[in-house]
């Protein structure tokens, strides 16, 4: 009996280690496939991605977000790599007490560590991972340098102050206008806008092809656009880029645009079709200026919309320009100055959303939803135009940040440079006749000085005044310069930001 015990004992091991062999065979062979499948999904759905972009996208709270992407990813990538798993688990147990099963297994484990090698080589080089490691260990004085504190500056409003209305256009780029207006494609799919720019301010000068900004890092999703356009920064933050709705504070240490229009007295107003709390847009806008938010739950809470009601991120842009003209109606009557901040959302990646007042006439979805876009923001620049208080108001339409859509801009040719748009309609002419090369966190001096205040220096955050001969910092550095120090560490950003 004492001899059998070890054989015993060294059954039962081989037993234990055979599973394990099983269980990390399954798991190796699950993982390469669901790696393989992931990387695939996701450069096929975000063009040109960056490693900044990646950061955010994987580290960006669920809450308020589109869910049909997230059942894609599951469509494309979990779903196959269960079926894969559950296949190979079959074939492991029909084959457990044959000699060909080891074969079988190792031939599995080399050719998954292969895959996972690969996948992982490859993301590694397409991100450029390395050079973003070394950023992030790299810390730069440029912004420390070159950025303007709003607190330390003059800045002098109209007798009469004038009424501000700030659309953000969801990926709305000058792209998409046709070569001859300065896009990059044969068909202009935007051509309201386009002729908004070119008959108001877009700082192309005497150029009438179209000109807008650079989306530089830390401005390339749409928290990061508003807070840019307005405080005249990066979103450059030590926590992922949607996390801000964690913080109890935003930036506490930064004035923007919000914080100066309050001090000016003015009635300000966040109008959007989904949740303001996803990415910290609440938190920012509350902190900052005080807004009133009038968010897709403000919307279902008084009666605007039926309690069951969602598509897209929330409602549509045709409802968001709708209950903009009640707003404003309404605003236009107290005696305050009033600033309405607007952000649609059809054109929002992959391919957009295509409402009833969507056009048939281009061979692609996103193309409609963009030309459907143009027509409703032209239409409702018309109807502004009518108004009593359209003669004291300043309207600036502006993309946030370019597309993320994977295959909507493919056939543009790589030498086209490819901004967002931008437009300021009643808030006077530029100095210069020659276009200005600048970046969407000019938009923050600019858009002030667009309703007649008077800056001192014409500079505030990283931004310049376009309207005034002052240098960008992109004319004076170029964007190649700014946008390598922007992607560094900053010491003064993480005292600004107060990161908790």
């Amino acid at each position: 009996m004492g001899e059998k015990q070890p054989s015993k004992w060294k059954e039962i091991l081989l037993k234990i280690l055979y599973w394990v062999g099983e269980i990390l065979t399954v798991f190796i062979a699950g993982l390469s496939v669901l790696l393989a499948l992931s990387v695939r999904w996701m450069f096929a759905t975000w063009t040109n991605l960056s490693m900044d972009e990646l950061v955010y996208h994987l580290t960006a709270p669920l809450d308020g977000t589109n869910t049909d992407m997230i059942w894609d990813y599951v469509r494309v990538c979990a779903v196959p790599t269960i079926l894969v798993i559950f296949f190979l688990i079959l074939i492991l147990i029909a084959w457990r007490k044959k000699e060909k099963v080891h074969l079988f297994r190792g031939i599995i484990n080399l050719v998954a560590l292969v895959g996972i090698i690969v996948m992982l080589g490859y993301t590694w080089t397409e991100l450029g991972v390395g050079d973003y490691l070394k950023d992030q260990n790299t810390e730069s004085k440029f912004i420390e340098d070159e950025y303007v504190d709003p607190t330390d500056v003059e800045v002098v409003f109209p007798e009469q102050k004038r009424n501000l209305i700030y659309i953000f256009l969801e990926s709305m780029e000058t792209t998409y206008s046709d070569v001859d207006d300065g896009g990059a494609f044969d068909e202009n799919v935007i051509p309201e806008l386009t002729e908004i720019a070119q008959t108001n301010e877009d700082f192309s000068g005497a150029d009438p092809k179209l000109n807008g900004g650079y989306s530089l890092a830390g401005t390339t999703w749409t928290m990061g656009a508003m807070f840019a356009q307005t405080s005249g920064l990066p979103l450059n933050i030590s926590i992922s880029a949607n996390d801000m709705d964690t913080q109890d504070s935003f930036f506490p240490g930064v004035t923007t645009l919000g914080d100066i229009l309050s001090d000016a007295g003015y009635t300000q107003t966040l109008l959007i079709g989904s949740e303001a709390q996803f990415g910290g847009r609440k938190l920012y806008f509350q902190e900052h200026g005080n807004y009133e938010m009038e968010d897709y739950s403000y919307a279902i809470e008084n009666g605007l919309i039926p309690s069951d009601y969602k598509v897209w991120w929330g409602y549509e842009d045709q409802k968001l320009f709708e209950f903009a003209k009640e707003k404003l109606l309404q605003l236009s009557q107290g005696d305050e100055p009033f600033n309405l901040t607007m952000l649609t959302v059809d054109t929002h990646f992959e391919d957009g959303y295509v409402c009833e007042q969507c056009p048939t006439e281009y061979d692609t979805q996103y193309s409609n939803v963009m030309a459907c876009s143009s027509r409703q923001v032209g239409e409702f620049l018309k109807w502004i135009q009518q108004q009593d208080f359209y003669e004291n108001t300043t309207i600036v339409l502006s993309g946030d940040h370019p597309t993320m859509d994977v295959d909507f801009c493919e056939d543009v040719d790589e030498s086209y440079t490819r901004k967002v748009y931008a437009a300021y309609i009643n808030g006077g002419k530029s100095e210069l006749s020659n276009a200005r090369n600048y970046t969407t966190m000019d938009a923050f001096p600019t858009t002030l000085a667009a309703i007649g205040v008077e800056i001192e220096g014409n500079r505030l955050g990283l931004g310049t005044n376009l309207f005034s001969s002052e240098q960008t910092l992109t004319e004076r550095f170029g964007i190649e310069k700014e946008e390598k120090e922007l992607n560094k560490q900053s010491e003064l950003m993480t005292q600004l930001a107060d990161i908790d």
